[in-house]
């Protein structure tokens, strides 16, 4: 089962994290985190967060063994750049670009665990209840606008007490505008 977790926006270039993020591509988390732990550059730091936030999430979110997983993939996007600005000779300024980075990591089970099943199961199991809500369609058939004018009529002569005769004069005076506007439809 994939497990992944993102930073966004981390103040560092995509250059020098993904220097980094190549060191513990494909490793076991133990493992990584031995190397990231004893890497001297500033995004290890930052790296090692994130992988301790996705190791939390597979074992607390998923019931996943912390021993059983390894980085299947890690990768490093660039994000929006803040634009600054430098004075420079002659009363110019030139623009300078400082650059922001998106991290993604994505953990993955060496060997398949029973545990898994079961997670999917009730995840399965009250996502089906949403779905017989949703599976229950309003049933609809056609009817003709003289049939519906009828229906109306009915229903106002049964609350009103009118008789028959009226109905049918109030039948042929309404019209489709009128009926239009009832029902609110345009």
């Amino acid at each position: 089962m994939e497990v992944k977790a993102k930073l966004k926006h981390y103040r560092m270039s995509p250059r020098k994290v993904r220097l980094i993020i190549d060191l513990i591509r494909g490793l076991d988390i133990e493992k990584a985190l031995a190397q990231l732990e004893n890497t001297n550059k500033k995004a290890a730091l930052a790296v090692q967060k994130l992988l301790n936030s996705a190791i939390a999430n597979a074992v607390n979110n998923f019931s996943l063994e912390r021993d059983n997983l390894y980085i299947q993939e890690a990768f490093v996007d660039q994000g929006p750049a803040l634009k600054r600005w430098m004075p420079r000779a002659h009363g110019r300024a030139s623009q300078i670009k400082k650059y922001t980075s998106h991290i993604t990591l994505i953990l993955e089970e060496k060997v398949p665990s029973e545990i898994k099943k079961s997670v999917s199961k009730k995840v399965e199991s009250s996502s089906s209840k949403d779905n017989l809500q949703k599976d229950k369609k309003i049933k609809t058939k056609k009817v003709s606008l003289d049939e519906i004018k009828k229906m109306d009529l009915k229903k106002e002569s049964g609350h009103l007490g009118q008789d028959n005769s009226k109905i049918k004069k109030q039948a042929k005076k309404s019209n489709i505008k009128s009926f239009i506007r009832k029902t609110g439809d345009k």
